[in-house]
């Protein structure tokens, strides 16, 4: 009997009634002749209450204290969602990330999955019961709870959708698919009926919210199909799934607006091998992630000014890395630049086709929008802008290459 996993996120279980309708899909997809694996996140705002309330008890929390806290959220969930199976019924089993044998690593707060032991998920399947599991969560070889880091539901559906060898993923959402921006930013954004899996995980990693990028990673090792579909509707969702030869003719995809960028740059540094290598691996340590890298000679290439980009929340720690780096070379203190966004364009048919980057930068040009730095890849190109620019800079450049249109 084939397998499907359904994932429901925090605002399709965030209240009761909304559970009902997930209990309700669930078994639907049961009464079609599929064992069915639900994945659910804790109801919505649940996570952000908690994450509120530790800061109330702690101005620096301990991340695995933090992964005990935040856990506690899908357990609710889970309880809740059997209970109401039950109610229509039928039988449901609710089991956390440690029952299903979801081991991690010990990197709390964004622990990367090892293994899943499935022979219980498979017994209780074989009874015909629907399984219901904490997403999020996992353990890690000592049975310290861990967590996946935000988004991380969908990382556990599609991994359970891999060792299961299920026949596909849905992913529920609020909305009824992968939009080419997003539809809360740019009204005139249209729904895909397919995406390629690096499209996808271009667009998850640079800050579409439907997502997590590292679930998009799993699918595509492992050839799970994933489709993204509304929890309120039937209607077709996007699939996301192998590059097809047709993908090319299409030379962007979406975009995406990512907030709250901060850039780090160390001037004066040393041009001499093992430098730089010094400076990731001090960020490294502390598990900080750092997104674009840019590099420059100076001095008559006696001095390189290095600089790179993380994430808002982490500006904190990174700068204090950063003045133990400048310390450590004798150099002055970093140059930290808060209140950036990153607007980027996705598309496979770029590979193909050439004049992206000067379309994209004419249009922010046209609306005087300041690019204060610029990273490419083979199907992606990114600038950074002020952040009091990055809604605008969106909806220029969804306009620019005629997104709303369909091709």
């Amino acid at each position: 009997m084939p397998v499907i996993v359904q994932k429901f996120g925090g605002s399709s279980v965030a209240d009761a009634s909304r559970i009902h309708l997930a209990a309700r899909r669930a078994v639907r997809a049961l009464l079609g002749g599929n064992q069915v694996v639900l994945v659910v996140s804790a109801m919505g705002g649940t996570t952000d209450k908690l994450v509120e309330l530790a800061a109330q008890v702690s101005r620096r929390p301990a991340k695995r204290e933090m992964d005990m806290l935040l856990a506690t959220g899908e357990q609710v969930s889970i309880a809740l969602m059997a209970m109401a199976i039950h109610e229509a019924g039928y039988e449901a089993v609710s089991l956390t990330g440690a029952q299903v044998g979801l081991v991690t690593d010990s990197t709390h707060t964004r622990a990367r999955i090892q293994s899943i032991d499935t022979p219980r998920l498979q017994r209780v399947l074989a009874q015909g019961k629907i399984v219901i599991v904490a997403g999020f969560q996992g353990v890690d070889r000592d049975f310290n709870i861990t967590t996946l880091g935000r988004g991380g539901s969908d990382t556990t559906a599609v991994a359970l959708a891999a060792a299961l060898q299920a026949r596909a993923c849905e992913i529920h959402t609020d909305v009824d698919g992968i939009y080419t921006a997003d539809p809360r930013l740019v009204p005139q954004a249209r729904k895909l009926d397919a995406i390629s899996y690096d499209e996808m995980l271009e667009m998850a990693a640079l800050g579409a919210g439907v997502m997590h990028a590292r679930a998009i990673e799993l699918g595509k090792k492992y050839g799970v199909p994933i489709h993204v579909r509304g929890s309120s509707s039937d209607n077709p969702g996007t699939m996301i799934m192998n590059e097809t030869p047709g993908m090319e003719g299409v030379v962007v995809r979406g975009a995406t607006l990512k907030r709250d960028i901060t850039r780090v740059t160390l001037a004066g540094l040393p041009n001499e091998p093992g430098v730089t290598a010094a400076v990731f691996e001090a960020v490294a340590e502390h598990g900080i992630l750092v997104d674009d890298i840019m590099q420059t000679l100076a001095d008559g290439g006696e001095k390189v000014t290095l600089g790179f980009t993380v994430e808002g929340r982490e500006t904190g720690e990174t700068r204090a890395v950063a003045e133990l780096v400048a310390r450590r070379f004798n150099v002055d203190n970093p140059d930290i630049a808060a209140d950036l966004a990153r607007i980027s364009v996705v598309g496979v048919g770029m590979r193909s086709h050439a004049g992206v980057a000067a379309r994209m930068f004419n249009a922010l040009a046209a609306e005087k929008i300041k690019i204060e730095n610029i990273a490419t890849s083979e199907i992606v190109i990114s600038v950074l802008v002020p952040a009091d620019d990055g809604e605008r800079a969106l909806q220029v450049v969804h306009q620019a290459f005629e997104l709303d249109q369909t091709k």
